[in-house]
């Protein structure tokens, strides 16, 4: 090797190293670019159902589709935004009572008054601001939502513009295989997507209304909780039912339990019942890697990777199948996402 190659092979080592040092440094940049994404394969979903099933000519389904989901949200926050609020503020209330109950259960004591001492005793420079921290978490967060949804709908108005630019960065002569595999990918995200968010508010519903049969306070915000945290697979039944269960013990040892067995029943419902019938086609990704996607996203990229491991998660596995088991081994598979693709068992796709 010349002096010539050495030094152009060193800058290209560079050049990747800088590269995927300036990718991990936008990580939560690009996370919030996916987060987009999502939105406007949502939308699209949405403008075609309207497309199919109310005949909206095709130039104004995704307007109609946007100011729908817009009036329908606004409708939610208008007429459940002051009960879910109060309900949420009783939740929060009673969550120090319920900790207690459920630590003398297990032996342990009270334990809000600890904490409470700890945080009377904390500087209250330092309290002020952990606070503010807080706040600015909570703008943060606010922030980031209206960005997700404002560069989702400018994907969803023209996704072609942003698709065909994304496949110009690779060669020429990859511009068909890029091209197919962001299709099967954007496609099998839909298939998640549609199929997940019904299910959510099927969980939702039930929660809410196992919750306010067994007599548990606040029974439409825990429901609401349960359900939104349902978007995570694996994890997320599991912390959207620990609000319930503690506020459960405060009430008494049956509502407790009789709390546990409707979060049991409601998942099976949903595992064996809900979500067959409303994603014969879904992605089917082995349960143990799509629990350890989670884990290493909430690893990598804390809130954003635990909310978004799952459907990253989906276009990962659709690329490998297609771009390098089919395409660089050879080897036989079928593709999610494609045109054809079978179905697979529930079990398969979703915790």
């Amino acid at each position: 090797m010349d002096d010539a190659q050495f030094v152009r092979k060193t800058l290209i080592v560079l050049g990747i190293a800088a590269l995927a040092l300036l990718l991990w440094k936008l990580s939560d940049v690009l996370l919030l670019a996916f987060g987009a994404v999502l939105v406007a394969i949502l939308l699209h979903a949405a403008s075609e159902a309207l497309e199919r099933f109310l005949r909206v000519p095709s130039r104004w389904s995704l307007t109609v589709a946007s100011l729908l989901i817009f009036i329908l949200f606004l409708a939610i926050i208008t007429l459940f935004g002051t009960q879910v609020r109060a309900q949420f503020s009783n939740v929060v209330e009673r969550l120090p009572s319920a900790i207690d109950n459920f630590s003398k259960q297990l032996g342990i004591g009270p334990v809000s008054d600890d904490l409470s001492e700890i945080v009377n005793n904390a500087p209250t420079s330092g309290m002020a601001a952990r606070l503010a921290g807080i706040g600015g978490a909570i703008l943060d967060g606010l922030a980031d939502f209206i960005l997700v949804v404002i560069a989702g709908l400018y994907i969803a108005a023209a996704p072609r513009v942003y698709r065909q630019g994304l496949v110009k960065l690779f060669p020429v002569r990859h511009h068909g295989r890029v091209e197919s595999s962001l299709q099967a990918s954007g496609q099998a995200l839909k298939l998640w997507l549609t199929s997940q968010l019904i299910a959510m508010a099927c969980v939702a519903v039930l929660s809410t209304i196992a919750f306010w049969l067994i007599g548990l306070p606040s029974a439409l915000a825990l429901g609401l909780i349960a359900g939104m945290a349902d978007f995570i697979p694996f994890l997320g039944p599991i912390l959207g039912a620990l609000p319930a269960v503690l506020i459960a013990f405060s009430v008494s040892g049956e509502a407790a339990l009789w709390t546990v067995v409707a979060v049991i029943a409601i998942q099976q419902i949903e595992g064996n019942v809900i979500f067959p019938m409303v994603a014969r086609r879904v992605i089917s990704i082995p349960p143990a890697l799509a629990l350890f996607a989670i884990l290493i996203g909430s690893v990598l990229f804390g809130t954003l990777g635990l909310i978004f491991g799952f459907p990253l998660a989906v276009v990962t596995y659709v690329l490998v199948k297609k771009l390098y088991v089919r395409e660089t081994l050879g080897e036989q598979t079928d593709v999610p996402g494609e045109p054809g693709h079978g179905g697979r068992r529930e079990a398969d796709s979703k915790a």
